[in-house]
């Protein structure tokens, strides 16, 4: 008798260990999905109302209580672009995508340089490479301002993708050297027996493995550009404000400037949305490179 119920208690215990029965782990799991809807709902509903409030008018997107049945239309879109948001538009995506750029061929041979091919003394190199971010950039505003006014170059979108690849630079360098971490020393050992020289080694080699971590680390870099708002705030005014501190121009004393605002907010996250879906896939590989040892 012991010995049939032993095998019975031994079951128990294991499916008490395993979280109970199939039942209960179904009902734990509906659960777990049901509070992920909802926390995604809760986080996107914002963005949602907004896109929604961009299609209303103004005295219906400033109604203290919020209309749903309300006309439609597209007369603020049209009132964005009258206001010249195309040219703040294409600042924002030059300085973006030519910061990037920049940013990522020099991250990308700085970063072999720390992790697979190691420079002499390659751990006080990347102290100091990580050591330029621990400023907060408030702090060196007004040195900056100063030495651009002296030379007549605010409100230049050269010199703001300059600072801007100060700025994405580190974080870069950071992020690719933990992605070449992950190339297999025997890959590029075989590549140097084969009398591979350096930059065959790096492009042809090396940088097709970290390919989804380099579009993860460009899509940051360029998400990071195009919403970038206190220098552009601060050294630039016309000819060189890119689309974040034009929607600071939209607000209104008056109250009457939800709905435009609303969707120059839409327009302007339009692109980082597209950048993100286009790269998704690449994103979540890169993304997952160097978490499992």
């Amino acid at each position: 008798m012991s010995a049939v119920t032993e095998p019975a208690a031994s079951a128990e215990a294991t499916r008490a260990r395993r979280g109970g029965s199939p039942a209960g782990r179904k009902l734990g799991g509906a659960l777990i999905t049901l509070l992920t809807w909802l926390l995604v709902f809760l986080f996107f509903f914002p963005v949602l109302w907004t896109v929604f409030t961009s299609f209303k008018s103004e005295a219906a997107a400033a109604s203290p209580t919020p209309l749903i049945n309300t006309p439609l239309t597209l007369d603020r879109y049209a009132e964005v672009f009258e206001r010249g948001m195309g040219l703040y538009l294409l600042n924002s995506a030059a300085v973006s995508i030519g910061s990037t750029i920049v940013v990522m061929a020099l991250a990308i041979p700085a970063a072999y340089a720390l992790s697979v091919r190691r420079i002499s003394k390659w751990s006080d190199a990347l102290f100091f490479v990580i050591s330029t971010r621990f400023m907060p950039f408030a702090a060196v505003i007004i040195p900056i301002f100063l030495l651009l006014r002296q030379f007549g170059l605010l409100d230049n979108l050269t010199v703001l993708g300059i600072l801007y690849v100060g700025i994405n630079l580190p974080l870069a360098i950071w992020m690719m050297r933990s992605f070449f971490e992950e190339v297999p020393a025997a890959i590029v050992e075989a590549a140097q027996v084969d009398g591979a020289t350096y930059w065959r080694e790096l492009w042809r080699i090396a940088f097709p493995i970290v390919a989804p971590g380099a579009a993860a680390a460009a899509l940051i870099c360029f998400i990071f550009a195009w919403n970038e708002y206190f220098l552009a705030l601060l050294l630039t005014s016309v000819a060189a404000m890119t689309t974040p501190p034009f929607l600071g121009s939209f607000v209104d004393g008056r109250g009457q400037f939800l709905a435009v605002l609303s969707a120059a907010v839409t327009i302007a996250i339009v692109p980082v949305i597209l950048a993100g879906w286009l790269a998704q896939k690449r994103l979540v590989r890169g993304l997952a490179m160097g978490a499992v040892k």
